[in-house]
């Protein structure tokens, strides 16, 4: 039977200008405009950042868990900044700082993003490359100067910037008031902008890809969930990111040409300084405005990788396809209007803090219909607990437990109480570092085969996963009942106050699971590193999943595909369908080779294959009453 017809939604194919070159070292492995070669730049500078990130915060927790105690070795390391063995306050509020700022924007916005939008969002709808393969080298480029300079402000005289990564106000705008505020302070504020810069090149070009490059048969309906997360995380750093810009510049406004902007009546050191009129809530309104967004920018490719790999490996459909789409699209509508619950206590008006309050409450919505739906997948599938199917459900798992605790803060008569305490600590580091960060190691895990070529060690993998786990648990779970009891963050010692100096033991606690987490990624980095060289010769699809890039050749040609580009036939969750020979069928498999496993939905707006079908079917059944 010939092939079925299906629609051309008029995709331009960019076939001129990829035929085979000599590439030299630097164009192939520094400068590379390959989308693949720079997926890798992504995701090897994030994992190197979330190392220094990680080693701060043992840094930080050391001091926690023993407040009082002088360490040598520390002195040795830090020099002035650990006088004695024991670390300077000042240089502790530049640690959080600079733990905060790494993991929220260069690991898990950039590392994230970055390395799986531009892996999967030109295989996965069948594009030869990225819209703007130059700027989207430019984008690497630009986050990677983000972090030298960010990293360089360790080595000058007053340290890293030190006002906490939400840089608030007067801190920040105010070189004088502490040693985290000076050059350090301009470091970050010009790291900052490399950042957004490179954030802004990348959704640019995956926004453009995704809507102009789709091979022929991939319309909206037929895109993974994966480009659909990446679709809508691109749109809102898009729109969101400039405000921290505008934000940003009126800072440096402030810090170095006497404006107002954020600063009024300030007193430094029994001196008036000659500001009025400003405001830093207005600083609070912009960091926000981009702030709760840059949590779904964070969480929602996290989402889209977890989809996809709990579909693969329950070997079902996932379920409920439009309505995880649609969860999507509400979430990035609705993370636009409430970043006021971030700002209850700042003397908001009452009325306004019940609009964000209502709307905070909405947005988990869209959420928990996530959450039933990642639950109903799993229900009764033929499950592989592969490293990166466990690492997807851990991210389900922290998703729910983080997700509860929001409800109390979204809030507003409660998260009165529990603001700047240990609960909200314990809040985003579940919900938001903790899901997205398995979410990405899940992505790691299950797309690793079609970087290197090669597949990483599963043994190994799974200590990885199990002590990651239950390390992250029993870091950040005690810290609720810490924040309920009233405890506050971002304190250098607790010793100097009688009613939490009941929480020492537990800071202990913390601090010993946290330096256990931390050598479980001992085992990820040798996996990792051990993998891309020695590691068994992947074939081309390991997993036996649907979607377009298994269906390229292992060899990574600068194309992807050598000759045409595939076509696109059916949606990427036809997982153990009735009648079906085996247990997936590609995206490129025409309907017409599946005829006792189609559907009648298979053939929305394709009149002529559901007469094919229909006929076929006729035929079947006068064949059976025949016999």
């Amino acid at each position: 039977m010939s092939t079925l017809s299906v629609q051309d939604h008029g995709v331009a194919h960019h076939e001129e200008g990829h035929e085979h070159h000599h590439d030299t070292f630097l164009t192939k492995y520094v400068f590379s405009q390959d989308h693949k070669m720079i997926a890798k730049q992504f995701l090897i500078t994030g994992i190197t950042m979330a190392v220094i990130a990680m080693l701060l915060s043992i840094l930080f927790r050391i001091q926690l868990a023993y407040p009082d105690k002088a360490f040598p070795l520390l002195e040795t390391l830090l020099g002035r900044f650990a006088p004695e063995g024991r670390l300077d306050p000042e240089f502790y509020l530049s640690l959080v700082t600079i733990h905060g700022t790494i993991m929220v924007f260069f690991v898990l916005t950039a590392g994230l993003s970055g390395t799986f939008s531009n892996l999967l969002i030109p295989l996965q709808v069948g594009a030869r490359d990225m819209a703007s393969p130059f700027i989207n080298m430019l984008s690497y480029w630009f986050f990677l100067t983000a972090c030298i300079i960010m990293l360089s402000s360790f080595f000058i005289q007053k340290g890293p910037a030190g006002p906490g990564w939400t840089i608030y106000p007067p801190l920040s705008a105010l070189p004088t008031a502490m040693k985290g505020s000076g050059l350090g302070m301009t470091l970050w504020l010009v790291s900052m902008v490399c950042f957004v810069a490179s954030s802004l090149m990348g959704g640019i070009n995956y926004v453009t890809t995704v809507l102009n490059m789709r091979t022929k048969g991939m319309d909206l309906w037929k895109m993974p969930l994966t480009i659909w997360a990446f679709f809508l995380t691109a749109i809102l750093g898009v729109l969101s990111f400039p405000v921290l810009v505008a934000g940003v510049v009126l800072l440096i406004f402030d810090r170095s040409f006497g404006t107002s902007f954020y600063l009024s009546d300030i007193v430094v050191n029994g001196q008036v300084m000659p500001f009025e009129g400003g405001s830093p809530i207005l600083f609070q309104h912009l960091f926000w405005f981009l702030g709760h967004p840059e949590v779904y920018i964070v969480i929602m490719p996290a989402m889209g990788i977890s989809s996809e790999v709990m579909s693969v490996n329950s070997r079902k459909p996932i379920f409920g396809y439009h309505a995880m789409v649609y969860s999507l699209i509400g979430i990035t509508v609705l993370s636009f209007i409430v970043w006021g619950h971030h700002m209850f206590i700042t003397g908001m008006n009452p009325f306004l803090g019940g609009v964000f309050m209502i709307t905070t409450l909405i947005i988990a919505v869209p959420s928990a219909v996530k959450t039933f739906n990642w639950l109903a997948t799993l229900w009764r599938g033929n499950i592989r607990f592969t490293p990166a199917m466990l690492f997807a459900i851990g991210m389900v798992s922290f998703f729910i437990s983080g997700g509860l605790t929001g409800i109390f803060l979204g809030n507003a008569a409660l998260d009165i109480n529990l603001h700047d305490t240990y609960f909200v600590v314990a809040h985003f580091h579940l919900v938001m570092g903790s899901a997205a960060i398995f979410g990405m190691l899940a992505g790691v895990y299950h797309w690793f085969p079609k970087m290197f070529g090669r597949m990483m060690d599963e043994k190994l993998g799974y200590l990885h996963f199990w002590l990651t786990f239950i390390g992250a648990y029993l870091v950040f779970f005690p810290m609720h009942f810490m924040g309920l009891d009233g405890v506050p963050r971002r304190y250098y010692a607790f010793t100097e106050f009688a009613s939490m100096q009941r929480w020492l033991s537990v800071n202990m606690f913390i601090t010993w699971a946290a330096i256990m987490s931390a050598c479980a990624q001992v085992a990820f980095l040798y996996n990792f590193i051990h993998s891309i060289f020695w590691g068994k010769e992947a074939t081309q699809n390991p997993w036996q999943a649907n979607t377009l890039e298994w269906t390229a050749p292992v060899e990574r040609i600068h194309g992807n595909w050598p000759g045409e580009l595939p076509t696109v036939y059916r949606w990427p969750y036809d997982y153990s369908k009735p009648g079906a020979e085996e247990d997936f069928i590609s995206q490129i498999t025409p309907l017409s080779e599946t005829m006792s496993s189609n559907l009648p939905h298979d053939f929305e707006d394709n009149p002529a294959g559901l007469e094919a079908l229909n006929t076929w079917t006729n035929t079947q059944k006068a064949n059976e009453e025949v016999k």
